[in-house]
């Protein structure tokens, strides 16, 4: 299946419709836009496994862009809009981008990569005024300006998204191709099939998107629902009783959260959360980040038993997914693998008895590697072949996942990834620091909250005058998400005599957790 099929035979049925601004989009129309932008590519010499680089936020373009890239076979790199021009420049070039296509909503801080990107073709999407354009094409003339009609080499592209990398830097997550040599655009999408097995997505489905595209979660689900010829509300940004009167004015039958959204829904006054319709939903899922047991209880008592869960990767190696009914039963459960066995390995790579602690792998599962870093590809796995997303947990004697801790303590907050060495190697660059660990302590709205506990130079100087220099200089460099919210001092990090910092114990003091013995 595909959206060209359904633009075939219900072109007048809206694919996807902005929930503030009412804009829709027809299938019929993104047939054709993503035909013409697939031209546009094809025009300025991008062809099958070229890549294209997204950095938008969530506009009435993004689609057209997507489905463009899709049926052009091109790779596709979708960017954080919260990053700064740096942090852009570095995956641009990085993911060996040869396009780069920006929204109005990000055009200061595209205008800042424009001039560290030379070579790439620009353009800049969601009608932005012919004198704010500067180095930029636009979009839409651009697109306008080519044929309706299919490109005659049409095949599937395929997203990269980036995670963290060993040096702090982030990393494209490239999926084993299902079969070798380019595949038809309508070839069979894997997600797809457990949507529409787990979650009942189909046809009819209405489907809220409350979440950034760039992440990998919300643009693979919402381009599912698109797939089976559902409809997408698209939220160009979270607020939390908006998106309960979205649910009740397109009666939205499906849609995946995370945590925070959760938190926050809660935290609605009861009279708020009462006056809306919600009985169209027939299934949500969260994933991203670990829900809290008593907030998803409170989602459950809310909501009915219709609140599942699932644990997976950017990188496709495997899917844990439990519904509701299951983690009444076992609370606190991510699920039992479904596309590939779980197993719990200890250091040495052996398989580990129910109920140990153990590294989280996956046996049978999709094959990835990342982007310009085999050291780090040769680390997901085990003598087994076995691959790992770098998690700790057990599972129990029926099976069930039950995570304890995050990879290489990778920071969750809101649901995005924050990868603390990246933010060390800027802080301690600075000639006040003399150590630093970047930790995720907890946050009752957010889940997490980064923390970065600092060693100054001179003791003396720990103190609030110093931590607001060093956050006006992390976010001089770091987007706003990655900017510590609160900065700590220690008079000595505990590191051993090789160096080797234990930063657990500084990490297990935020969540109340008894230190463990440094041998």
């Amino acid at each position: 299946m595909h959206p060209s099929a359904h633009a075939r035979t219900h072109p007048e049925k809206a694919a996807y419709i902005m929930a503030a601004s009412g804009e829709a989009v027809t299938y019929g129309q993104l047939e054709a836009r993503s035909n013409q932008g697939a031209h546009l590519l094809r025009s300025i010499g991008i062809g099958a496994g070229d890549g294209v680089a997204i950095f938008m936020d969530n506009s009435p373009r993004y689609y057209e862009i997507l489905w463009a890239a899709q049926r052009s076979g091109v790779r596709f790199t979708c960017i954080s809009s919260k990053l700064t021009a740096g942090e852009v420049e570095y995956i641009v070039r990085d993911s060996d981008s040869k396009v780069f296509i920006a929204s109005a909503g990000v055009a200061e801080v595209a205008r800042q990569v424009a001039p560290l990107i030379a070579g790439a073709k620009l353009f800049l999407a969601d009608g932005a005024p012919i004198s704010d354009l500067g180095p930029f094409e636009s979009f839409e003339a651009a697109r306008a300006a080519m044929p309706a009609t299919p490109i005659a080499d049409e095949s599937a592209g395929s997203a990269m998204l980036y995670s963290s990398g060993t040096t702090g830097r982030p990393k494209g997550v490239k999926r084993a191709a299902a079969a070798d040599g380019p595949q038809p655009i309508d070839a069979p999408n894997p997600l797809v099939m457990v949507g529409a097995a787990l979650y009942g997505l189909n046809a009819e489905t209405v489907y809220l998107s409350p979440a950034p595209l760039y992440h990998a979660a919300p643009l693979g689900w919402s381009l599912a629902v698109q797939i089976l010829g559902g409809t997408v509300i698209l939220m160009e940004r979270f607020d939390p009783e908006f998106a309960l009167a979205c649910i009740e004015k397109y009666r939205v039958t499906c849609a995946q959260w995370v945590p925070t959204h959760f938190v926050r829904m809660l935290k609605l006054p009861a009279e708020t959360r009462a006056k809306y319709d919600l009985s169209s939903l027939r299934c949500v899922f969260h994933a991203a980040a670990p829900c809290p047991i008593p907030v998803k209880e409170q989602m459950i008592a809310w909501w009915g038993p219709i609140v599942h869960e699932y644990y997976a990767g950017t990188e496709g190696n495997g899917f844990c997914a439990i519904t509701a009914d299951e983690w009444l039963r076992k609370k606190g459960s991510v699920g039992k693998g479904l596309t590939a066995q779980v197993k719990i390995c200890n250091e040495e790579g052996d398989e580990l008895p129910p109920r140990t602690e153990g590294g989280v792998y996956f046996a049978g599962g999709g094959e990835f590697e990342y982007h310009n870093d085999p050291e780090k590809t040769a680390e997901s796995r085990n003598q087994h072949g076995w691959t790992t997303l770098g998690d700790v947990g057990w599972l129990d004697e029926d099976g069930y996942l039950f995570l304890t801790d995050r990879k290489s303590f990778m920071i969750i907050s809101g649901g995005v990834n924050i990868y603390p060495q990246e933010i060390e190697n800027l802080l301690i660059t600075h000639p006040k620091v003399a150590d630093v660990a970047v930790v995720g302590a907890p946050h009752e709205e957010m889940g997490e909250e980064v923390v970065a506990v600092v060693q100054p130079v001179d003791p003396g100087e720990a103190g609030e005058a110093l931590a607001a220099e060093l956050t006006a200089f992390a976010r001089a460099s770091l987007s706003r998400i990655k900017t510590p919210r609160r900065i700590d001092f220690m008079a000595e990090l505990p590191r051993h005599a090789t160096g080797k910092l234990y930063k657990r114990l500084i990490r297990d003091a935020y969540w109340g957790k008894q230190g463990g013995t440094i041998v």
